[in-house]
């Protein structure tokens, strides 16, 4: 009886040492009503579901407990809607025609505040193309056109660059950090060195450096870097390990 007691009185413990997350959702899109939605994260190389809702009368609730805090994506059936930093606290999330948005807590906040600046960025790249059209229109030479246009978007690539570096530097000890470097390699079709990830790995910290992602990521670059250069057998681009670590990366809402 006593050994009953002692138990019981343990797992309490550690269910009141366990932090949890409370997920409370509104969508103003209709098409979302009905639909099951999923808390997704990587877990061992593989992306997870580790809780699931339905959307009734656009509303929806996920909660559970946390062993630490992480990065996780909101998912409908297969389809990522938006990333989610699951941690302690009243967690926000907003789903409308202008796109999803995420507050209530710290890091929350901080990734939708670098999110909202990011498609600012690629609002403004996008707009290059109107702006084309419309010089065309108004007669301007070609030559102009483009020595124009090209300063323009060299200069909002670089802005979007210094954007993501400054802070994916800023949350190197937190999980914004890993998730946001996630983010941007996941874009290419294998781990590959760039002037910005070199920056970024020279800059990084010991917790950033032994996040499994950014580890394998930039192991798997260095030896393709390597394979590329002849100074060994050369290899196929989708045996890279990182990529198939990572087959549903967290996206970037726009």
């Amino acid at each position: 009886m006593n050994k009953i007691l002692f138990a019981s009185v343990a797992v309490a413990m550690l269910a009141s040492c366990a932090s949890s997350y409370n997920v409370t959702g509104s969508s103003s899109v209709s098409a979302l009503d009905g639909s099951k939605l999923y808390l997704k994260t990587i877990k061992s190389g593989a992306l997870k579901a580790i809780d699931s809702c339905e959307v009734v009368h656009g509303e929806f609730h996920f909660a559970g407990l946390l062993d630490s805090v992480r990065m996780a994506n909101l998912f409908m059936d297969d389809e990522s809607i938006m990333p989610v930093v699951l941690e302690e606290g009243e967690i926000v999330v907003q789903i409308g025609p202008a796109g999803p948005s995420v507050g209530g807590t710290p890091l929350n906040d901080s990734l939708y505040k670098f999110i909202d600046k990011h498609n600012q960025l690629i609002s403004q790249m996008n707009e290059l193309g109107h702006k084309q059209n419309q010089m065309i229109l108004d007669g301007i030479a070609e030559d102009s056109i483009a020595a124009q246009l090209n300063a323009e978007a060299a200069q909002i690539t670089a802005a979007e660059d210094d954007l993501v570096t400054k802070f994916i530097e800023a949350n190197f000890d937190n999980v914004l950090g890993p998730g946001v470097f996630m983010m941007i390699t996941s874009q290419y079709r294998y781990p590959i060195l760039t002037p910005q990830i070199e920056y970024i790995m020279s800059k990084a910290t010991k917790t950033f450096k032994e996040d499994p992602y950014v580890k394998d990521y930039y192991q798997t670059a260095q030896e393709n870097e390597q394979r590329m250069n002849g100074l060994s057998e050369p290899v196929t681009p989708v045996a890279a390990d990182s990529a198939a670590k990572a087959p549903a990366p967290l996206n970037l809402p726009r």
